[in-house]
């Protein structure tokens, strides 16, 4: 049996799969749920000061966007951090920690930005034994308009200022949670690790409107008749995600840095996606809030069943190996050609495909008599497009063109660009000039 054992900065959890700082993590009584059911770590919902008290809406806070079948794709939420008492939190985290040693537990932590601020409030969280502090610079809503959450997470001279107040205050591990409501990735992150952090986090919610209230002309959720921006979370930020991950597990300034990713895992192959991809651990929010702690259980089966087909014995084993993969489009291989191929048995002529191909893409499928769908490889670039609007699974595929073989489409044999120095792709080259 493979195992999930992980070990994320030293430390240890037994599994991968931590909830997010969110309102499931908010108390005592929904952590000690949640370790019930399996998960092998919390971060706490991130705590604040002692100064104004934080006060929530009490209307609606969520908006949503769903699927076709209702199935929900992404949260728009405008809840602030813990309104709760930092005493009262802190006493929760000391007295669950003690009871379950080996699960991660983690305090997301959001103080204005000046170092007396986090010089008071890090010994205290010490005290409880979390295994952590996870800086908060990632919330776009309520609290950025206090100088807060992505107010700093956006300026990188903030983040590493921060993060060396908190190294030089705090003796335990320091993750800094990134906003994605910015331009380069890279640059926060690499702020951070200047400033000595021991690992990044991210994302952090999208800044969005998820829907408009057209009888009220307010957005939702409507509070009063007004709405407000919130942040976006969910399946639907999953992609967004993982290419902000991918950008930072290759970048030469922050190779090695660890990452927990964060964003619209649901499932088990969510997760060792993330994890391909440099990941050593998950972060979820959203699936545990649409389907109950439990949910955690298919996680663990789905990655122990796959890790034992493909060999890993551990998690370790299978971290960061689609990293080297990621490159940059002008290094993709022109040499590689496929063509799209339509199985007739499996196909229901719904000309789907045809009509997509015909008027938004290459007029490259043919409807022949008695609806009988068929590819024209003279006109067919490889697009796929095909492939993602059929409804039958696998009856659309992409087969690879063997080597030596002509392009009708070209005219080229396969090969043609043998000579990188002469690749259209290289921008190097007279050929892309």
């Amino acid at each position: 049996m493979a195992d999930l054992t992980t070990d994320f900065l030293g430390i240890k959890s037994p599994n991968p799969f931590w909830l997010a700082s969110a309102p499931p993590t908010d108390k005592e009584y929904n952590v000690r749920r949640a370790f019930e059911a399996g998960w092998g770590g919390v971060v706490w919902k991130t705590l604040g000061s002692e100064g104004p008290p934080v006060v929530n809406v009490n209307g609606p806070r969520y908006g949503a966007i769903w699927g076709a079948d209702r199935r929900l794709l992404g949260l728009n939420n405008i809840e602030l951090i813990t309104d709760r008492p930092l005493q009262t939190n802190l006493d929760e985290m000391t007295r669950v920690k003690k009871d379950y040693p080996d699960r991660a537990l983690i305090a997301s932590i959001m103080v204005p930005c000046d170092e007396q601020s986090w010089k008071e409030i890090l010994p205290r969280v010490e005290d409880t034994g979390a295994d952590g502090i996870e800086l908060n610079f990632g919330c776009p809503h309520g609290m950025a308009e206090r100088g807060m959450g992505s107010a700093v997470g956006q300026v990188p001279e903030y983040i590493q200022m921060v993060t060396e107040w908190c190294k030089m205050y705090y003796s335990k591990p320091v993750i800094v949670k990134l906003t994605p409501n910015i331009t380069d990735i890279r640059k926060p992150a690499r702020a951070a690790k200047a400033g000595g952090a021991d690992a990044v986090s991210l994302i952090n919610t999208i800044n969005s409107i998820t829907s408009v209230d057209l009888d009220q002309m307010a957005p939702e959720p409507t509070i009063g008749g007004k709405g407000t921006h919130g942040g976006y979370c969910g399946p639907a930020v999953k992609p967004i995600a993982m290419n902000m991950v991918a950008e930072i597990a290759r970048d030469p300034e922050t190779h090695g840095l660890p990452i927990s990713g964060i964003g619209g895992i649901t499932t088990w192959r969510d997760a060792a996606e993330f994890m391909s991809l440099g990941a050593g651990n998950v972060q979820v929010c959203t699936a545990a809030m649409t389907y109950g702690f439990k949910v955690v259980q298919e996680m663990i089966s789905g990655l122990s069943q796959w890790m034992d087909e493909k060999g890993y014995k551990s998690t370790a084993d299978f971290v960061g190996m689609a990293t080297p993969n990621v490159t940059d489009w002008q290094y993709l291989d022109l040499n590689y050609v496929t063509k799209a191929k339509i199985d007739q048995d499996a196909c229901i002529s719904c000309g789907r495909c045809f009509a997509a191909c015909e008027d938004t893409s290459h007029q490259a499928i043919l409807m022949k008599e008695g609806r009988v769908f068929e590819v024209d490889d003279g006109e067919c670039v490889a697009c796929n497009l095909c492939v993602n609007v059929c409804p039958v699974e696998d009856c659309i595929t992409m087969v690879e063109l063997p080597k030596g073989e002509v392009d009708l489409r070209t005219g080229q044999k396969r090969g043609d660009y043998a000579n990188w120095t002469t690749h259209p792709n290289n921008p190097s080259s007279t050929a892309a000039e």
